[in-house]
């Protein structure tokens, strides 16, 4: 198992923690981790594009001018697509974007996520980080004491003074180990656990 330092919020080292290495050890590919991004962001994007039809569009139904006699073509409605004003072919309509991967290559994904941060240094683990107020100094100093930065941090239960603290830090995010995902852990540079944390990912991933 791998080992890591557990720091207090003075940034002192005050324990160690073993890593199962069946989550935070394995290879990782990236495109396991390409296609999950690309699935998340898929999902997020809102497709509400519209234009209207020349069956949507408002109008009279009569027609424009006689059918015969005149030379020019026959017009039928001042809705049709070769008027100004009128319908649009063929145009956007509100659609889905979202598409499904594997739910084995999403667990997969996460597993290979939470690695590459260890693999490359950037993971560390907290013993608690509780505030008794909402308060972005205090916050602030904490991350200070731990010299981190551009930072995902990762808590187990819904702590509202710690979420609120961190809006107005930039590049600092706090999510519940519930809505841990790839597309967050892989945009931040690093990794902060929460220790009781490591229990729930254990039993989300194990």
């Amino acid at each position: 198992m791998a080992a890591v330092d557990v720091l207090n919020s003075a940034g002192e080292k005050v324990s160690e923690i073993q890593l199962p290495d069946e989550i935070f050890s394995i290879p990782v590919k990236t495109s396991v981790l390409h296609d999950v991004v690309r699935s998340q962001l898929a999902s997020r994007r809102e497709g509400t594009a519209a234009s209207k039809t020349r069956g949507m569009v408002k109008g009279s139904t009569r027609k424009l001018f006689r059918q015969k006699g005149t030379g020019n073509a026959r017009a039928g409605s001042i809705k049709s697509p070769l008027r100004k004003g009128g319908g649009i072919i063929f145009g956007p309509s509100p659609r889905s974007y979202a598409y499904k991967v594997p739910k084995k290559v999403r667990k997969l994904a996460l597993k290979m996520a939470l690695s590459s941060k260890w693999e490359d240094k950037n993971l560390f683990v907290i013993d608690d980080l509780k505030l008794d107020e909402i308060k972005t100094k205090a916050l602030a100093s904490v991350l200070g004491a731990l010299s981190l930065d551009d930072l995902l941090i990762v808590s187990d239960v819904q702590d509202t003074n710690l979420e609120l603290s961190s809006r107005n830090i930039p590049d600092v995010k706090v999510i519940k180990t519930a809505g841990l995902n790839v597309y967050d852990i892989l945009k931040y540079r690093n990794l902060l656990l929460v220790e009781s944390s490591i229990q729930n990912i254990k039993g989300r991933l194990g």
